[in-house]
């Protein structure tokens, strides 16, 4: 990490002294309520395993492997399902045995694979989070590191435990563990969260017509790539739809995938969550539609040219692609490669926010660091100015935890409007005021959790 402005190694330095005091601070942990989810999910653990080695599965695995049978092999699981006729699909990348992963065996409806990937779920929430976060309270307080350092795209990091990737996409995983999160007395955990920082920062840099009049103007791209993805309206399109098609499509194309690698994680997230709309699968609503199967794509070694046959959905999203970078977004894309062979020319490129980075990086680093550093360093300024505002005014409330593009505070009750007010100018004016580069509006999304991290309403 190189700062290469007097501001940029200002934000460093300051950024390590907020994050200190963010650490000292720490979250209070409802320590019973931990102690007690750890107990009740060993036990479940325990049980749900017993279970398991009842069944014809486990039976027919001891005889294949013997002394050597372990739960926690996915080669020997894979081996015994298909031993037993359950028809696996995909291929590892050498092609010599079945895909083991969490995506392939979700797509099985097996009783014994769903118990078995249950209670694989529930270890990681017992060894990883609970018993992680629990070895690192002292006196009811849980102290994470943040660092600075340790991150190639600029981004911070957390360790003793990860604050970072404490889970929530997953309701329980996330609820047990959440829970265990509390204010202090007389407070309310208070969530800052920016919308889609990276997209509004990498504005910055492409100056993209299009995405600039779609952030100035609020408008949903994420839903209207999901109907076009899946062929809906944009009123057919739900909150679980459009998270599939932001995760698996628009953000991994903004980081420089493509659609070999988008389609087929779209066609699994139908089958493992269930899209439908308006009551329908979604396959089946394809299928109506004359896409009845993800089809391959295959390289044509004669022109170079990737393949993919008419009517699959490989090829509709291939389409799709065309469209996001040909019509939807072309001066982004041909940001890109300007971009990239820049730093081909001179072997370092550099961030808005004052840093350079020089080295040997593959294109997709290239183009991504700076967008990601970036807009982690408009948290960071947040934070810092935030903390500079509650010790100032030798406020009650204090900054307890921070993820890349969140932080989170532990707010007196009796300072929460003004917190709110404050924070929102922070983050939404005063940020553009002092990064003028800032060439499209910001937001935030603000919850307040009363009793725990995990039941929280926003405001």
């Amino acid at each position: 990490m190189k700062a290469v402005r007097e501001d940029a190694r200002r934000l460093m330095h300051e950024g390590a002294l907020a994050l200190s005091r963010v650490e000292e601070s720490g979250i209070r942990i409802d320590t019973d309520l931990l102690n007690r989810t750890i107990k009740k999910v060993g036990f479940r653990i325990d049980r749900q395993s017993k279970k398991l080695k009842e069944s014809e599965e486990w039976t027919e695995w001891r005889r294949v492997f013997g002394t050597k049978a372990s739960l926690g092999s996915r080669p020997q699981l894979v081996a015994v399902l298909e031993r037993m006729g359950h028809e696996m699909s995909g291929k590892t990348r050498l092609g010599k045995r079945a895909k083991a992963d969490r995506a392939a065996l979700e797509r099985l409806d097996v009783p014994f694979v769903r118990s078995y990937l249950e209670i694989e779920k529930l270890k990681k929430l017992y060894g990883t989070y609970l018993l992680g976060v629990r070895r690192e309270v002292v006196d009811g307080l849980l102290h994470p590191s943040f660092n600075l350092h340790t991150v190639i795209t600029y981004r911070s990091s957390s360790d003793r435990p990860n604050f970072q990737n404490i889970p929530i996409r997953d309701k329980l995983v996330g609820k047990l563990i959440r829970r265990c999160f509390i204010p202090r007395d007389g407070h309310v955990l208070v969530e800052v969260d920016f919308k889609q920082l990276e997209v509004s920062i990498s504005a910055a840099y492409h100056r993209d017509p299009r995405m600039i009049e779609y952030l100035e103007n609020g408008y949903d791209f994420h839903r209207a790539l999901a109907a076009e993805l899946y062929m809906l309206e944009e009123s057919e399109v739900d909150s679980a739809v459009r998270f599939c098609a932001k995760s698996s499509f628009v953000f991994p194309e903004f980081y420089g995938s493509y659609f070999v690698q988008c389609a087929p994680n779209l066609w699994e997230a139908m089958d493992s969550m269930d899209l439908v709309a308006n009551g329908r699968l979604l396959k089946e609503h394809l299928a109506e539609q004359g896409i009845a199967s993800l089809g391959r794509a295959v390289r044509n070694w004669n022109t170079g040219r990737i393949e993919t046959m008419k009517g699959t959905f490989m090829d509709h999203v291939r389409g799709v692609e065309e469209e996001f970078w040909g019509e939807r977004f072309c001066v982004y894309a041909e940001w890109k490669e300007r971009w990239w062979q820049k730093y081909l020319e001179r072997g370092w490129f550099g961030l808005l926010t004052g840093f350079r980075e020089s080295g040997l990086y593959g294109r997709n680093d290239v183009i991504n660091h700076p967008v990601q550093g970036s807009a982690f360093h408009c948290l960071l300024w947040c934070l810092i100015e935030t903390m500079k505002w509650l010790v100032g005014n030798k406020m009650r409330s204090m900054v307890v935890g921070q993820i890349h593009d969140s932080m989170l505070v532990d707010v007196h009750r009796k300072e929460l409007d003004e917190f709110l007010e404050k924070v929102r100018k922070i983050s939404t004016v005063l940020l553009r005021e002092a990064w003028r580069w800032i060439i499209v509006p910001l937001g935030v999304d603000i919850t307040v959790a009363e009793e725990n991290w995990f039941e929280k309403r926003e405001i």
